[in-house]
């Protein structure tokens, strides 16, 4: 054997570092060998995802999860639209009854006095979220449900809301980063998300591309298409869905119930394999 007794100690230590480096950089399986997955939401139930966003969406075949505020006005004024979204296969997602926020973080003016999640009790927003379950059932008849936390504001009056309806939800979208990192660390519970506002076409494929290069998944939550607030152009969102559309083999783009359900799957398997 070449080398001294010392190298021969250390040779098998530096073949399980090494083996546990290859199974540390392992990429996530995703469906099909697709390389990331890649979900398309929209928040607050605006009438720009129902003119635009929903028929973009349809044209390159793609599904998007909608996360409704139940008390906005399309759900009065448009409420078949929202069940027939949902029949095409795109996700209804909770978004809470009224769309409470916290008016003493920076630039919360707009937050009015009834609907202050400073005010609100952990106990009285459980109540509401999980009766938004309830309506959104009424909708779409499905019983698995994910959530997108208003403003990313979790602390009520008297403590953290979204831990005590946590267990009611496959998946949460929570917290600004949208690649993930990492996705034996990713919390279910707080799935990072991007909101693109105003930005181009090429700024978003950049966003999944780096997905795809990381083998993780990136979370998109987008307000206004081609109108309302916080907007995207229709021309930067239908250049995403164009390049996504052209590469099913590299992203699997589903309603992010879809990949919740498939990340627990394969949590799962991990956990019981030996």
């Amino acid at each position: 054997m070449s080398g001294s007794p010392r190298q021969a100690r250390w040779l098998p230590l530096a073949l399980l570092l090494a083996a546990s480096h290859a199974l540390a950089a392992e990429p996530f399986a995703w469906p099909g060998g697709t390389r990331a997955a890649v979900s398309l939401a929209y928040d607050d139930a605006l009438p720009s995802q129902l003119d635009h966003a929903i028929p973009a969406l349809d044209r390159h075949g793609l599904k998007g999860s909608f996360y409704l505020t139940l008390a906005s006005d399309t759900l009065r004024t448009r409420r078949q639209e929202w069940v027939e979204a949902a029949r095409r296969g795109h996700e209804l997602g909770n978004h809470s009854l009224f769309h409470q926020c916290s008016s003493s973080l920076p630039d919360r003016t707009w937050v009015p006095p009834h609907r202050d999640l400073d005010t609100t009790t952990v106990a009285q927003m459980a109540d509401q979220v999980r009766l938004a379950n309830v309506m959104l059932a009424a909708l779409d008849g499905r019983s698995d449900r994910t959530m997108t936390v208003p403003c990313g504001d979790t602390r009520a009056r008297d403590g953290d809301y979204v831990a005590a309806v946590a267990a009611d939800f496959v998946g949460i979208k929570l917290g600004q980063g949208g690649v993930v990192a990492d996705m034996a660390a990713l919390d279910a519970a707080a799935v990072p998300v991007d909101v693109p506002v105003d930005v181009t076409g090429a700024q978003l494929i950049a966003r999944v591309e780096e997905a795809a290069r990381q083998g993780t998944m990136v979370s998109f939550t987008f307000h206004g298409i081609g109108g309302d607030y916080l907007a995207v152009s229709n021309e930067a969102h239908d250049a995403l869905l164009k390049h996504l559309a052209a590469h099913p083999d590299i992203y699997w783009v589903a309603p992010f119930v879809d990949i919740m359900r498939h990340v627990a799957t394969k949590r799962g398997a991990n956990a019981t394999t030996p």
